[in-house]
């Protein structure tokens, strides 16, 4: 690993990382030296996660229900109790909800706008503690965002809460790093636009829809698990030391 990409000696936290995007940068995250702790609703699918990626390195796993302020909070509580400062924060946990316009529900709305906006304003709130610990001049605390090309694009899917809250998310994330550039914490964004996880499982795991989805993607694919661990590995080195603020596109081109 080139030194201006290492994370040796840094610890970060991944939260949603037991499974889909989040388990990529964790695992890219480790392999580039970091310590690393993943949370997860579930607490054994987080559990079983982190042991398979103490292969690459240090990885502990917390169980963390993000839904409300009060999860958290006792997810800031547990870190607090073992680590003394907070180098990295990636943003990962998230939801969506489909449905036609006509019997969308409002709770569907509140649940992914809770999930994929408060909760992240939550727990960079909560972790600011941590986060100034670490934060240097010479090498800033970062937090890493992860939006979505829905938020940029108007290809809803039916899924009318889900680029409205990433829209949102970018939009916290630029405020937020405008606020907390002077206190040496890096706040960016990647807005991915399709990778294998849960979410997409129902599409890649029928041709005809998976045909059809990349058709519409420039590069006529979808993305590689290693090319979204190198983004957050590039933002949280010392390549993403002079950025804050940038909302970051990884979609083979869907956003053009």
């Amino acid at each position: 690993m080139h030194p201006y990409f290492s994370l040796e000696g840094r610890t970060a936290l991944v939260t949603g990382g037991s499974r889909g995007i989040g388990r990529m940068i964790a695992q890219g995250f480790l392999e580039a030296g970091a310590r690393v702790f993943i949370c997860a609703r579930h607490a054994e699918d987080c559990a079983a996660t982190a042991e398979e990626l103490s292969r690459y390195g240090d990885c502990i796993g917390l169980a963390a229900d993000l839904s409300s302020e009060d999860g958290a909070k006792a997810l800031a509580a547990e870190l607090a109790s073992r680590v003394e400062r907070l180098d990295i924060l990636v943003n990962n946990a998230g939801t969506t909800w489909g449905a036609p316009l006509e019997s969308y529900p409002a709770k569907g709305w509140e649940k992914v706008m809770q999930l994929n906006v408060t909760s992240v304003f939550s727990c960079i709130q909560q972790l600011l503690p941590l986060l100034r610990r670490a934060a240097t001049d010479a090498n800033p605390a970062r937090v890493i965002n992860i939006g979505s090309v829905a938020g940029i694009t108007a290809m809803g899917e039916q899924a009318y809460a889900y680029g409205p809250s990433k829209a949102a998310l970018h939009q916290l994330s630029r405020m937020l790093a405008r606020e907390l550039v002077g206190e040496h914490i890096n706040i960016n964004v990647i807005a991915p636009g399709r990778f294998p996880s849960k979410m997409t499982r129902h599409i890649a795991n029928d041709a005809d829809a998976l045909a059809e989805d990349t058709a519409v993607i420039p590069m006529k694919r979808w993305g590689r698990e290693e090319e979204m661990a190198a983004l957050a590995i590039s933002l949280a080195s010392c390549a993403g030391a002079y950025m804050t603020g940038a909302i970051i596109p990884i979609d083979g081109g869907f956003h053009l």
